[in-house]
């Protein structure tokens, strides 16, 4: 090896051995916002350089390598086994398959019969909700393909970087309730540049503590990528713009407690006591096919 060589080998080793003296912590937050960062604001960039649809296929594309990197492809191969591990790269088996399906479908129940029962207590800011989105400009196809695509890339980005990256080595060194309240507050934080986020400061937590809490019981990140990415297909649609729709509702203030507010607390009460069911049946079924396994070696 010659002397430049040893000398780029040494810093780099001793760049290495510093950010281990960093806590734990700081390393997994970090890092989970970069990879979260990366991929979220490719989408955003490429949608204002590139006419649709050439945006969305050349998106799709890049997604696709994200998925494959992140997921432990590729060089280095040396960090490959710690980013299978942060991908939450697990074969699951069906019967948890099932469970953690239902309980993403009931993630979306939870949040949208929630925004519901919001704006039904406080007056919609539509000015706000939509000032940032122009799927409205588009054609009717190409709207729901942006849609897709501007969901697919929120579900898939940001549950690898805080699900991921950044919850799962937190989980080796913290007790899960603490590495789920983290992760959501880095989450809701970095909500705050929205324009529609002053209002659903509580609602940003509960969604990444729900999401948090059913990559956990699942062990994979599958499940909160497909609940995530459903959910911001109503949001895109329907609450950010008016593509599927306009919210126009008064608010129980002007109307009085009415059946169509009732109705929607109901589903709400509901689906939160039904995707905590089915957290605890994913968990269950994650039991056996551990116990399972470790009764066959």
């Amino acid at each position: 090896m010659t002397d430049a060589g040893r000398q780029g080998h040494s810093s780099g080793s001793a760049l290495i051995r510093l950010w281990q003296r960093i806590p734990v912590l700081i390393r997994a937050v970090v890092v989970g916002l970069f990879v979260s960062t990366i991929g979220a604001l490719g989408w955003p960039l490429i949608a204002a350089l590139i006419p649709a649809p050439w945006s969305i296929l050349l998106m799709g594309g890049l997604l696709w390598l994200y998925w494959k990197y992140f997921k432990g492809s590729w060089w280095p191969r040396s960090t490959a086994e710690s980013r299978r591990n942060r991908f939450r790269v697990v074969r699951m088996p069906m019967a948890v398959w099932k469970w953690s399906m239902m309980g993403a479908l009931l993630f979306v129940v939870v949040v949208q019969s929630a925004l519901v029962v919001t704006f039904r207590v406080i007056e919609y800011p539509a000015d706000r909700f939509t000032e940032e989105y122009a799927f409205d400009a588009l054609p009717q196809w190409l709207a729901w393909l942006a849609i897709l695509m501007s969901s697919s890339v929120a579900g898939i980005c940001e549950e690898t970087g805080f699900r991921g990256y950044m919850q799962v080595p937190l989980e080796k060194r913290y007790g899960v309730g603490t590495v789920i309240a983290i992760t959501s507050l880095m989450f809701l934080l970095v909500h705050l540049e929205q324009a529609w986020a002053a209002p659903l400061l509580p609602h940003l937590f509960a969604m990444g503590s729900l999401l948090g809490i059913l990559a956990y019981a699942s062990g994979s990140l599958i499940p909160s990528m497909i609940g995530h990415a459903v959910m911001d297909i109503f949001n895109f649609s329907f609450w950010w713009s008016d593509v599927a729709g306009r919210w126009e509702m008064r608010t129980i203030l002007e109307t009085g407690i009415d059946t169509h507010f009732i109705l929607w607390s109901l589903a709400f009460v509901a689906s939160s006591a039904l995707f905590l069911w089915t957290v605890r049946k994913t968990m269950a079924a994650c039991r056996r096919t551990v116990g399972k396994a470790a009764g066959s070696e």
